[in-house]
């Protein structure tokens, strides 16, 4: 004898939330396995691979206290790596300050000789001078140049590999700082050009497993260096990770 339909409603109703019930259980697991396992894991592994910037500063200063360049670059790899990459994208290191370079400079812009490795001056961050310079020379003119300084930061990724941040500015001619009367480069005001030609020309090397971005990384958006120059930017910082050796 089957039972009345009367009496399969019920057990229907049952089976529905049943189900219900199973999906807001699976629901909840799923929930909870991203919000507070899979999400803060993620978060870590971000962080200890892609080192926070938030209490780095975002100016650099001349030697007489003045706002120097702003930061606007980092690759992170150890010293040797930076080096390395930086020849690969045909980067020159550049001379120590003295009076040979400044003759060579000197008499190089007046024949208008090409001056790979000129020096730069020095800028300072973290109470230092910059550990690592680089430049690319365009043309036989030693007045216009690519060049990009770069600081060691305490901060460190997942490998113990260290955080370089950078200033990269075009120097586009030689004249008299608006600040000190002194000889200097004068530098294009478009910095975020240099910084993605700086990571653009690394990249080509194939030597990077990932560039990102930092937004918002600086606030003001516009200033002038300690040469009187003014500079504008979007206000983000691009960082290059650099393939690990093996």
């Amino acid at each position: 004898m089957e039972p009345a339909a009367s009496d399969q409603l019920p057990s229907k109703r049952l089976s529905r939330w049943k189900q219900v019930a199973m999906i807001f259980a699976v629901f909840v697991v799923v929930y909870l396995a991203v919000a507070y396992l899979i999400v803060p894991h993620a978060w870590k592994m971000y962080v200890r691979h892609h080192p926070s910037l938030d209490d780095n500063p975002r100016v650099t200063e001349t030697g007489d206290g003045h706002p120097g360049d702003p930061l606007n670059v980092g690759l992170i790899g150890t010293e040797t790596e930076v080096k390395e990459i930086m020849q690969a994208a045909k980067w020159y290191a550049a001379d120590p300050l003295g009076l040979k370079s400044d003759l060579k400079i000197g008499a190089d812009t007046v024949l208008k000789r090409p001056y790979d490795e000129a020096p730069v001056s020095s800028l300072f961050l973290f109470g230092r001078k910059e550990d690592l310079a680089f430049e690319q020379p365009v043309g036989n003119n030693p007045r216009h140049r690519h060049h990009v300084r770069f600081w060691r930061s305490g901060k460190v990724d997942q490998d113990g590999r260290p955080l370089w941040v950078g200033s990269a500015s075009y120097d586009k001619r030689v004249g008299l700082s608006h600040t000190t009367g002194q000889v200097t480069h004068h530098i294009a005001p478009d910095v975020d050009a240099e910084r993605d030609h700086v990571l653009g020309t690394i990249e080509q090397t194939h030597g990077l497993t990932e560039t990102y971005r930092v937004p918002g990384f600086h606030k003001n958006l516009e200033g002038r260096n300690g040469g009187g120059d003014p500079w504008y930017t979007d206000g983000d910082l691009w960082v290059g990770v650099i393939a690990a050796k093996q």
